[in-house]
């Protein structure tokens, strides 16, 4: 493919928590003749997946490889712990990592934040999946400790949350390989930094309307005089009664 030839779609990856309908929306309105393919994947294969050239960009978790991947952050999310809807800490308004001393904290393998030492009482084992770890916070099993967006991925009746004090935050970016960087990706780099159509940092501008011809000599020819050149045309009183040819007031005549 030739770096005129467009690609018959834009293909998107995007971890579960990330809401990407916004810069879907506005990548449908501003390039239908590209459709974009979402395709939503485990958070710790969305690096692989573009790397082997599955994707075009995604919405991915940091860190990522700098080496091999450019990157530019979103937003970093808050963290929370959750917990069965009676538990003592929904009492609270947040929560320390030392309120969680004699509480089971369960730890997915897929567990997206990066701890030194995970607060609290390990469980004898690890659930495979943080929706695994959710079905046992249910079950009273522990409590689990996670990014907003995935305790609202996975919310149900009988759990709730709430935030937790000096721990990890997740951030999420939009990732692209570094020698991939096409003219498409440049297009959506632009909607998600919020460049308008208009904006000249953008690469694709909407076709601009089409100019109207300028006006020729012939038409201006035609065109009458302005209006300035009548004399006394500014005059108090307007009209041309106002002076004589050359432009000298005449004497009134005498009646006889």
């Amino acid at each position: 493919m030739t770096g005129s030839e467009v690609p018959p779609s834009f293909r998107l990856v995007y971890v579960p928590g990330v809401m990407p309908g916004k810069w879907v929306r506005l990548w449908s309105e501003r390039y239908p003749g590209v459709p974009l393919t979402l395709t939503q994947v485990p958070a710790g294969e969305a690096a692989e997946r573009l790397r082997g050239g599955g994707a075009d960009v995604g919405l991915v978790r940091l860190p990522v490889d700098r080496t091999v991947f450019s990157a530019i952050p979103l937003y970093t999310e808050q963290t929370v712990v959750v917990v069965p809807k009676d538990h003592l800490f929904t009492a609270a308004d947040e929560v320390a990592p030392e309120d969680l001393a004699d509480d089971i904290v369960l730890h997915p393998l897929d567990d997206v934040l990066e701890w030194e030492t995970v607060p609290g009482r390990p469980a004898f084992e690890r659930p495979a999946t943080t929706a695994d770890a959710v079905e046992l916070v249910a079950a009273g099993i522990g409590v689990l400790i996670v990014p907003l967006s995935l305790a609202r991925l996975h919310h149900r009746k009988d759990l709730t949350h709430r935030p937790l004090e000096q721990a990890p935050e997740s951030s999420v970016a939009l990732a692209w390989p570094e020698d991939a960087t096409t003219d498409r990706v440049e297009d959506f780099i632009g909607i998600v930094r919020g460049r308008t159509v208009n904006s000249t940092r953008g690469r694709t501008q909407p076709p601009a309307e089409e100019k109207k011809p300028g006006r020729t000599d012939k038409d201006a020819a035609r065109r009458k005089p302005a209006a300035a050149g009548r004399p006394g045309a500014n005059r108090r009183g307007g009209g041309t009664g106002g002076t004589s040819k050359g432009g000298k007031r005449g004497r009134p005549r005498r009646r006889s």
